[in-house]
C-alpha cells in the first residue's frame, strides 16, 4: 500500500454518476428507500464480484466504486497505477429483513479467494485486494466472525490465512459509467473473479 505522502493528488470534479441499475431498473445512487443497508466488498475486478450480487434476486441495487484509499475522486486510470490507494469495491443496497446480511457475506467469502493479499489470480496489485467495509459496529462484527468461520474451513482445505481487510467505510467514490453493470451490458467481457472452491459452513 502506498502511504498518504505517496498518493496521487485530489482531483476536485468528481465522476458524474447517475441512473438506473442496468438489470434492476432501480437507482444506483441514494437517496435509497427507507431501510435499506449499504455494504462494500472488494474482491478483485469490480466487473465481475458486481455481477455476483446483482445475481441475487432479493438485492436492491448495486453500484462499481473505489475506496480505502487517499485520492478524492480518482479515475479508473489513476486507481489502476496502485498509488490513489483504493480497491476497487461493489456497493451493495439490500434491506436484512428480505435478505440477510450473512447471505450476502456468504456469497462474498465463497466468490474470490481471499487468502491471495494485493492479487486475485492474474490481476495483480493494491486495487484488487480483498475488503469488507462496513457501515455500522453490527456489520463490522459479523463481517469478523465470518472471517474466522472461513479462515479455519480454508486451513482445513490447505490455505493460507485471509488477508481480507475489514474496517468502517472510508468515502466511497463511483467509478465512471461505462464500469457500472459492465457485463451485463458487455455479456462476453474480461471477468477474473473466481472462488477457493471451498464453501462457507452453514
Amino acid at each position: 500500500m502506498p502511504i498518504l505522502d505517496q498518493a496521487l493528488i485530489n482531483r476536485k470534479i468528481k465522476i458524474n454518476q447517475q441512473g438506473r441499475h442496468f438489470i434492476k431498473g432501480n437507482s444506483i445512487t441514494p437517496p435509497f428507500p427507507e431501510k435499506m443497508e449499504k455494504i462494500l466488498f472488494g474482491m478483485g475486478c469490480f466487473w465481475g464480484a458486481e455481477r455476483k450480487f446483482w445475481e441475487l434476486d432479493d438485492v436492491y441495487t448495486t453500484g462499481v466504486g473505489y475506496s480505502g484509499g487517499y485520492t478524492f475522486n480518482p479515475s479508473y486510470q489513476e486507481v489502476c497505477t496502485g498509488i490513489t490507494g483504493h480497491a476497487e469495491v461493489v456497493l451493495v443496497v439490500f434491506d436484512s429483513n428480505i435478505i440477510s446480511y450473512q447471505d450476502l457475506l456468504k456469497v462474498f467469502w465463497e466468490s474470490h479467494d481471499p487468502t491471495q493479499g494485493m492479487r486475485q489470480g492474474n490481476d495483480v496489485g493494491t486495487q484488487y485486494r480483498s475488503a469488507i467495509y462496513t457501515y455500522n459496529g453490527r456489520q463490522n462484527q459479523a463481517a469478523e466472525e465470518s472471517k474466522s468461520i472461513y479462515e479455519n474451513t480454508l486451513k482445513q482445505a490447505g490455505f493460507r490465512a485471509i488477508s481480507t481487510e475489514i474496517k468502517s467505510a472510508p468515502k466511497f467514490y463511483y467509478a465512471e459509467p461505462y464500469h457500472q453493470q459492465y457485463l451485463a451490458k458487455n455479456p462476453d467481457g474480461y471477468c477474473g473473479v473466481g472462488g477457493t472452491g471451498v464453501l462457507f459452513p452453514s
